[in-house]
């Protein structure tokens, strides 16, 4: 066997093994940072190292380090596992070292995101129209879709902001819902758009849009164009807003709906949610993330929207040295604000491939179905669920806010599980987020008695 096929089979053994050492390991533990970084942090060495031992002494390093959010039993930050295939596909990547800027750089690479860019689309019910870019999350896809908001109502102004800048563009209007996502607010940081542009509408009992405030919103400045900003599912709750009466009020004004569906987007996937969604394809841009349910490894979000052009000269650019392949269309980088890309679209290919269009159904509602579970035995054992279980995220509160804080910080500390925290109608609340293809009933009921536990005696 020759050096570099035991190096990389070596790592891959490490790395299989972890992935077995999950369904019974801790899901965290009390961190030594201090040791954890001097495991680290070594006087670099003067001559090479043996790689073989350099695998080694990485993983021994990082073990005390290591969060089991690929485990069954992680239920913090809507963060999903990651799927057989889509894993070795992730190992066939770095293998391959592709860089997916455009079809010269790696023509498999292009060629596989758009292929799974349709089966999204399609999975998604988005316009199969509608581009697709491959990016590192939901931070980057609302970014994108928020630049494309600004590149084609300016356009329709008469204003080339891409040449010209904002100084003395004519002015726009973002309309937005009270519990948006703060990745949205930074988005419109990093575009020069600033959040006191933000016109706040307020939300239902749900955590949805309140399309009556909405078209008051509206209504109180109807010459000025506006990015209205929706939500399928709100990070606390899931609740999914009215996209189609949203995209309805936007464009009679004339006005740009960008989609914030991270994770609640999966919704459409399954018979059972789609209606939470409806009316999604009747929108201008929509941000959704890879790594949460459809189970592939960090990082991976996707960018849709519904003018490709607009898309593309919103975010791509030009220059003497770059090469594109005969023939190949836009794509890659084209749709993204990266050049040096990690070719995303193998594990994202090999994740849907896995599934199939059933498969992803059954993800999605037996997330569902075990956050109901969830809900149903922490209400039973007498604690207070305070949100209407409709997609994967449960809210429970333990009376005062700082018990509540108590539990969770024990549940993070004992390891059956873990949990987050929010803060959500002026309540410290335990966020409990249900994305992992690996989490069954028992892994469910096994968390549920240890919460159980932990709160009776805090």
């Amino acid at each position: 066997m020759d050096e570099l096929t035991r190096i990389i089979r070596h790592a891959a053994e490490h790395a299989a093994a972890y992935r077995r050492s999950l369904p019974g390991r801790p899901v965290a533990r009390p961190v030594d940072h201090t040791a954890l970084r001097t495991a680290f942090s070594r006087p670099l060495n003067r001559s090479p190292a043996d790689p073989l031992t350099v695998v080694d002494e990485l993983v021994a390093a990082a073990e005390t380090g290591l969060v089991a959010s690929a485990g069954p039993r992680f239920f913090g930050f809507v963060v999903g596992g990651a799927l057989p295939a889509a894993t070795a596909a992730e190992i066939l990547a770095a293998g391959w070292d592709q860089n997916a800027f455009n079809a010269a750089l790696s023509p498999a690479a292009l060629a596989a995101e758009e292929a799974a860019g349709a089966w999204l689309k399609d999975l998604l019910g988005l316009p199969a129209t509608a581009s697709a870019g491959f990016v590192t999350g939901g931070q980057a896809a609302n970014t994108a879709g928020l630049a494309a908001a600004r590149q084609y109502l300016l356009t329709e102004a008469g204003w080339d902001v891409g040449r010209k800048g904002l100084g003395g563009a004519p002015r726009l209007r973002v309309v937005a819902g009270e519990e948006r996502h703060a990745t949205l607010d930074r988005s419109l940081r990093l575009l020069g758009l600033g959040t006191d542009c933000v016109e706040t509408v307020r939300t239902d009992g749900r955590g949805a849009l309140d399309t009556g405030e909405l078209r008051r919103v509206l209504a109180s400045d109807p010459d000025t164009p506006a990015i209205v900003c929706a939500q399928a599912g709100n990070v606390n709750t899931g609740a999914c807003d009215d996209l189609r009466t949203v995209c309805d009020l936007a464009h009679a004004r004339g006005g740009w709906v960008h989609v914030d569906g991270a994770f609640g987007l999966w919704a459409a996937a399954s018979p059972a949610t789609r209606p939470l969604v409806d009316g999604v394809e009747l929108a201008d841009s929509w941000a959704c993330d890879g790594h949460k349910w459809l189970n592939v490894p960090y990082d991976c979000g996707y960018a849709f929207c519904s003018r490709p052009a607009v898309h593309a000269d919103a975010l791509s650019y030009t220059a003497s040295y770059l090469t594109r392949a005969d023939g190949a269309p836009v794509g890659g980088a084209d749709y993204t604000v990266e050049s040096s890309r990690h070719a995303r679209g193998f594990a994202t290919w090999a994740a849907l491939r896995e599934l199939g269009r059933d498969g992803v159904a059954a993800l999605v509602d037996r997330c569902c179905s075990l956050a109901r579970r969830f809900a149903d035995g922490l209400t039973a054992a007498g604690f207070e669920v305070v949100n209407d279980v409709t997609l994967n995220q449960v809210l429970v509160g333990f009376g005062d806010d700082a018990r509540t804080d108590r539990v969770v910080r024990d549940v993070q500390h004992d390891g059956t599980c873990w949990t987050g925290a929010t803060t959500w109608r002026g309540r410290r609340l335990m966020r409990i987020s249900v994305s992992g293809h690996a989490t069954t009933e028992d892994d469910v009921d096994q968390s549920i008695a240890a919460i159980v536990r932990l709160a009776r005696e805090s």
